[in-house]
């Protein structure tokens, strides 16, 4: 197998969401990690919504493609009409979060919008997804991965956890190596899955860091992610997310990243960390 950054074997799965960034393996190889995922804003309502996720991957690199799947756990307090990894939406489900699963005056309401406050949590939406490489300079220093993923919608539509529907995606990343820094970008689109509850539009994303190879065990860097509006009530999201990657030893890699956001389609704030093990 190549050797490429890590970074592209998650791009266009969890970016935005998370950072992980670090070197690739050079043969066949399979890793597990493990991690804790926090988010917090507004997302254009008057009520601030706390996300947090635990998400459980399993990564398997051979020759030229990666395959990977992620179940996470995640939890949710605030909005009834904030959806996670989607945003602010018109959620008319008369079962959902804010409905009689919430608080206060709204949540009990009987209105045709969930947009009382509540709190819920369960299985998350489990996403599977194949990159391949379909080029690599000789020298590793530039390479492109075409990426297909399935985001399944196993989340508790009525309670807000997800739409109830899947979704399905494909994306186009690069990179370039100059000595220790590395410049990275790449677009994607996805086919949002609507329900009788929540109608969501197809939309386009698009990504573009840097990262600095600091030493033998420690890369860092930044990069922006963009993603146009999918919910008619909704927003853009636009954020700057930093993160850092230490390995611990030959099999163990530490990661963690902070979050910025710009638009009401995104959180104000994240951070995160994660364990991942490769065998």
């Amino acid at each position: 197998m190549s050797k490429k950054p890590f970074w592209m074997i998650t791009a266009g799965l969890l970016l935005g969401t998370t950072a992980a960034h670090a070197s690739g393996a050079s043969e066949d190889q399979f890793s597990l990690a493990a991690g804790v995922d926090y988010t917090s804003g507004k997302y254009g309502t008057d009520t601030t919504t706390d996300i947090w996720s635990v998400p459980l991957t399993a990564t398997y690199n051979m020759d030229r493609w990666t395959f990977k799947l992620v179940v996470p756990y995640i939890g949710i307090s605030g909005a009834g009409n904030v959806i996670p990894g989607v945003g602010r939406v018109n959620n008319t489900n008369p079962h959902g979060r804010g409905h009689g699963h919430g608080t206060g005056a709204a949540a009990n309401a009987g209105t045709t919008t969930a947009s009382g406050t509540g709190s819920a949590s369960g299985l998350g939406d489990i996403v599977a997804s194949a990159g391949y490489e379909v080029f690599q300079s000789n020298d590793h220093s530039f390479g492109v991965d075409l990426t297909g993923k399935i985001k399944f919608g196993t989340a508790d539509a009525n309670q807000g956890l997800g739409t109830g529907e899947n979704d399905y995606g494909a994306s186009l990343d690069t990179y370039k190596v100059y000595g220790n820094w590395t410049a990275f970008g790449g677009v994607g689109w996805m086919k949002y899955g609507s329900s009788p509850y929540i109608q969501l539009k197809n939309g386009f994303n698009a990504n573009v860091g840097l990262g600095y190879k600091l030493s033998h065990d420690d890369d860092f860097g930044a990069y922006y992610y963009y993603r146009e509006k999918i919910a008619a009530n909704g927003g853009q999201q636009s954020e700057v997310t930093a993160y850092w990657n230490h390995k611990l030893n030959q099999n163990l890699r530490l990661q963690a990243y902070v979050l910025g956001g710009f638009a009401n389609g995104s959180p104000d704030y994240g951070l995160g960390a994660s364990l991942k093990y490769l065998f």
